[in-house]
């Protein structure tokens, strides 16, 4: 199947057109593997390669910036840098380093982060919404050499990049998303992303011009369908916690999935009773073909970058999904 790189950020094929494709670095993969990994992304011709800062594991700013020193061309996302954790000021020297460093390859994703480990350690804000709106805006300023918002404080003419990052905010929900369609450059939507969410979420965000949108899914690809179903289902154990009910909501599935949860033992219960038809609207799971089908519907949906989330062992998962490139 051919391919060209359209100007509008899509893969266009002769029989479909979809969003760009990224990865995800695993959050738990081993040091040692990180450098393999980062470069494998980009050998096997994934356009993005994204880090994510959960807390208890990895600095994201860290891994973007191994990741960009070890690759040529592949782009590097930052998802998400929670603004309750770091003085904006700071954060904007770190970003604009790395911008000059690597120009053109690193997209900046913000957000609030999970509350309740933002509260755990002391960091979550008293007005999350406004925290956000402020941080974004003022980092924006320094990024492009203006002040920050009532100072002085501005980064020297030395340490602003030629090519600013875009800013991209990690947020659910109605009022985050509207705060970024705003401000904001995109907006990253967080795994499960299926395109009824995506559809609702992109009315929400209701940007006035450009906004790139970046959509986490948890990915499993192979030549059996079903097997790729079955390998897909530990990861969505996950889904159905309080903080995932935007995620939901949108899906003719929702009431029942909810009750599904709310009768199972424990999430791996739940993750087990999940029809394989849920499986199928909750992840990118199947043959190649029937993935890049998928991916295609996210792009009819709004999204501009599929960002695939790998199952299982790392490396074997990360070949696999290059069968949909």
């Amino acid at each position: 199947m051919h391919r060209e790189r359209a100007r509008d950020g899509f893969d266009t094929f002769t029989s479909m057109t979809i969003p760009a494709s990224g990865v995800m670095l695993p959050r738990d993969l081993n040091a040692d593997a990180v450098r393999a990994f980062a470069r494998r992304a980009e050998e096997l011709g994934f356009a993005e390669l994204w880090v994510v800062e959960d807390l208890g594991f990895r600095g994201g700013i860290a891994q973007a910036t191994l990741a960009l020193s070890v690759t040529g061309t592949i782009r590097v996302g930052l998802g998400i840098l929670p603004v309750g954790a770091r003085n904006v000021a700071f954060t904007a020297m770190e970003l604009a380093s790395i911008a000059q460093l690597f120009p053109g390859r690193l997209d900046a994703g913000i957000g609030h982060g999970m509350p309740g480990w933002m509260r755990s350690v002391g960091a979550w804000p008293d007005r999350p919404l406004t925290a956000l709106r402020e941080y974004t805006c003022a980092l924006r300023e320094l990024l492009h050499g203006r002040a920050l918002p009532g100072s002085d404080v501005t980064l020297d003419p030395s340490a602003v990049p030629a090519e600013a990052p875009d800013l991209l905010l990690g947020v659910r929900g109605p009022r985050s998303l509207a705060v970024s369609g705003r401000i904001a450059d995109g907006t990253v939507l967080a795994e499960p992303c299926a395109p009824a969410y995506v559809r609702a979420a992109v009315d929400q965000i209701a940007a006035p011009g450009p906004h790139r949108v970046v959509a986490y899914n948890i990915a499993s690809v192979h030549e059996d369908s079903a097997t790729a179903v079955e390998n897909a289902r530990p990861a969505l154990s996950v889904v159905g916690e309080p903080d995932w009910a935007p995620h939901i909501a949108p899906l003719d599935i929702a009431a029942e999935l909810t009750q599904l949860r709310a009768r199972s033992a424990s999430p791996e219960e739940f993750a087990r009773s999940l029809p394989n038809a849920w499986v199928r609207q909750l992840a990118l799971a199947g043959t190649p073909d029937e993935v890049r089908a998928r991916m295609a519907e996210l792009g009819e949906a709004g999204v501009r970058s599929n960002v695939l989330i790998p199952v299982g062992e790392p490396v074997e998962a990360l070949e696999l999904l290059a069968q949909v490139l």
